[in-house]
């Protein structure tokens, strides 16, 4: 399966060069033969070796499939309603999630989304025009940041009001309170919260875990979580955060309060 866009969307109208795929993906069903088809190095036979293992071991279990992947946010409904997946969304603090991209210095080409006519039918199409802007002149990684949170968040609360089954959690909640936070979120699509894994998650939010994350680095699990809530104030001058607040206003107060900028 080739995904060639950010951001892809998925509905019933344009899913048969994935479906196959992705049931066969959740269903933990590993396809060895065109994963054998890449192979370049001992690595990559020791990752397929890996991959189709853990594929049968998930498959003998009867384990639930965990999709984690922001960039299917747009896919959701398609997800709920083709695979019956229960959906977590997860709301990060706008200037936080600007922060963020600021460190890596990932930016965002909005072309991928203009370029989905579905997309554009179902969702966006409030934004185009200003989509269109940051297409024709290129603005900074701060403007490109809050723009895209306020796209993905006003789809996001109309969602809220259309799929009332669905969980949304503030990262922030969560961060200040891992153990509960994810007690709930664990009951909420009916798994338990086993002693086993609330220590992980101890571990994991830790207060002797660093609360940034090391220059270079994308992924650190082990993290300070409420220290962590507040490195956006560090990373961000005054002046951009002043400049995400602008932008994402309109959306940004259906989710945080004033007191949280």
């Amino acid at each position: 399966m080739e995904v060639s866009q950010w951001f892809l969307y998925v509905t019933s109208d344009n899913e048969a060069p994935y479906l196959d795929a992705l049931t066969k993906t959740l269903g933990f069903s590993y396809n060895a033969l065109d994963e054998a088809r890449t192979i370049r190095s001992p690595r990559d036979a020791a990752r397929l070796i890996r991959d189709w293992g853990n594929f049968l071991y998930q498959r003998s279990r009867g384990s639930r499939p965990l999709m984690k992947d922001p960039i299917a946010f747009f896919s959701a409904e398609w997800l709920a309603d083709r695979f019956g997946a229960d959906v977590i969304i997860l709301v990060r603090h706008p200037a936080a999630f600007a922060s963020s991209l600021k460190r890596l210095g990932w930016r965002h080409d909005f072309s991928d989304m203009l370029e989905q006519p579905l997309l554009m039918r179902d969702y966006l199409g409030p934004f185009e025009e200003e989509m269109q802007a940051y297409v024709r002149h290129e603005h900074d990684i701060i403007d490109q940041a809050a723009l895209l949170w306020k796209i993905i968040y006003h789809v996001a609360a109309r969602n809220r009001e259309s799929h009332p089954d669905w969980v949304f959690v503030l990262h922030e909640e969560l961060s200040r309170n891992p153990l509960d936070g994810f007690r709930d979120l664990f009951s909420a699509v009916g798994l338990t919260f086993t002693p086993a894994i609330e220590a992980v998650v101890s571990t994991s939010t830790s207060r002797d875990n660093p609360a940034e994350v090391p220059e270079g680095t994308i992924h650190l699990w082990k993290r300070d979580s409420k220290a962590n809530i507040w490195n956006w104030k560090e990373r961000l001058t005054d002046a951009e955060v002043d400049r995400i607040h602008t932008i994402v206003n309109d959306v940004a107060v259906k989710f945080y309060r004033e007191t949280d900028w």
